[in-house]
């Protein structure tokens, strides 16, 4: 922790160069709030099997100055996903990458560089960046907002309805050690209704590339938001997100995050319900293997009556790998006729993997529909002897038991193109394949 309060005392003047004046505002208070919490206790509550002290001990080096002109993200990782009509975004160490020619989007949408926002729009990012960080008091998302250079932002304007979706590829690559620090900042007016596809990708496997991302999602009243996060990076990579969703009155976020391969993963959510009849789907998936980690936290506060939530988290581990999952869902004493729902499904493949399941409901309510439940275990011994019995060999059968797993969560995708995509690629995954998210495998 000190190395990093040091690095931003002498650095401070180089970490502002090249960021706009509103985003460089925000530091000091953040620079208080990690010296006054620093990073989340290992061992904790909500930190038991992820150390973030001893993941960032390394001296790692720091992009500084928007230096990403060595890779071009056409080449690196196009992400082309067949039949899925996006407008495309990439983020190259934690940097908007500058298109030479500009796309043109819907009337009133700004798709592009968190700096180029807080410059042409300074009213409405002043308005919504970083209070959600400010408000929960996070001492990570903190170390994030002292040190972030650029991200991406989505708005889109009152009752504007974008049918076309946006993909956004964040790029991670170099010769060194690294550590960067990304932004995303997603605003959905009243009656506004878009999707947003993210992909984690590194372009070296040697060195130890670390970064940190916060996801600050705001919907408003009648909103409609669609955001998906799929993780294929390689295993020296440390990824450490907290994503904040805040909604208000009869909103709707639909949230998908899907690692198949890492090596080591930390997603937070913390989902905020503050409108009547609002909405929160909320869906994992893990494919882990090897020695990598996946570790997801999700916290769900219904603070008014009358919303909705529906969790459902899954993992298919092997060799050594280790998941975790930690859910819980707090209904405040006013919040009258809460429904909410929390599941989280896993399959071992080995004796060597391991998983770590804590579901928490907290009802302060009395007229509420909440259930919690896990399940852990091995695959069906019965179904596989009988779809040997019929001609299918044990691998094909291992694979199909698997896969029909894994299918409630693919089937929740409301993107034609990138489920018909990530069937392939789970597939490729499950028989041991490279994968990539690219249309050219």
């Amino acid at each position: 922790m000190q190395q990093y309060i040091d690095f931003f005392n002498s650095q401070r003047q180089k970490i502002d160069e090249s960021c706009a004046p509103l985003l460089n505002s925000f530091r000091e208070k953040a620079f208080d709030t990690f010296q006054g919490l620093g990073f989340p206790a290992y061992q904790s509550e909500d930190y038991q099997h992820t150390n973030l002290s001893a993941l960032l001990k390394p001296d790692f080096g720091f992009y500084l100055n928007h230096p990403n002109a060595e890779i071009n993200p056409h080449k690196v990782f196009p992400c082309n996903v067949p039949n899925l009509n996006s407008y495309k975004h990439f983020v190259v160490n934690g940097c908007y990458y500058r298109e030479p020619m500009a796309q043109e989007l819907p009337q009133g949408i700004f798709s592009g560089s968190l700096n180029e926002f807080a410059k042409q729009h300074p009213a409405v990012f002043s308005e919504y960046y970083n209070w959600q960080v400010d408000e929960k008091g996070d001492g990570l998302a903190a170390f994030n907002t002292m040190f972030v250079q650029d991200g991406y932002v989505l708005y889109v304007p009152k009752n504007v309805v974008c049918e076309k979706a946006f993909q956004l590829t964040n790029i991670s690559g170099g010769k060194v050690d690294s550590l960067t620090n990304r932004r995303i900042l997603v605003i959905l007016e009243s009656g506004a209704q878009a999707k947003l596809l993210v992909c984690d990708h590194t372009t070296d496997t040697q060195p130890l590339l670390a970064a940190t991302q916060v996801v600050e999602i705001y919907a408003e009243e009648n909103a409609s938001f669609d955001f998906y996060e799929l993780e294929e990076s390689s295993p020296n990579t440390i990824r450490l997100t907290t994503n904040f969703v805040q909604q208000a009155d009869s909103s709707q976020v639909i949230i998908h995050n899907i690692t198949l391969s890492n090596g080591i993963t930390r997603n937070n959510y913390q989902v905020d319900l503050e409108g009547e009849h609002a909405e929160t789907h909320l869906y994992g998936m893990v494919i882990a293997d090897a020695q990598q980690k996946v570790d997801n936290f999700t916290l769900i506060n219904h603070h008014v009556p009358n919303s909705l939530s529906n969790e459902l988290f899954k993992y298919v581990l092997d060799d050594e790998a280790i998941g975790t999952f930690g859910g819980r869902i707090i209904v405040v004493e006013d919040a009258q006729k809460t429904q909410a729902c929390q599941n989280n499904h896993n399959l071992l493949g080995s004796s060597g993997c391991r998983m770590f399941s804590k579901p928490q409901l907290e009802i302060y309510a009395d007229d509420v529909k909440c259930s919690h439940g896990m399940t852990t275990g091995q695959l069906d011994e019965t179904a596989l002897f009988y779809m040997c019995s019929r001609g299918i060999s044990i691998q094909e059968a291992v694979l199909l038991l698997k896969f029909a797993f894994t299918n409630d969560v693919l089937q929740s995708i409301r993107l034609e193109g990138l489920r018909d995509r990530l069937k392939l690629l789970i597939e490729k995954r499950f028989r041991g394949e490279l994968v990539k998210c690219q249309g050219c495998i």
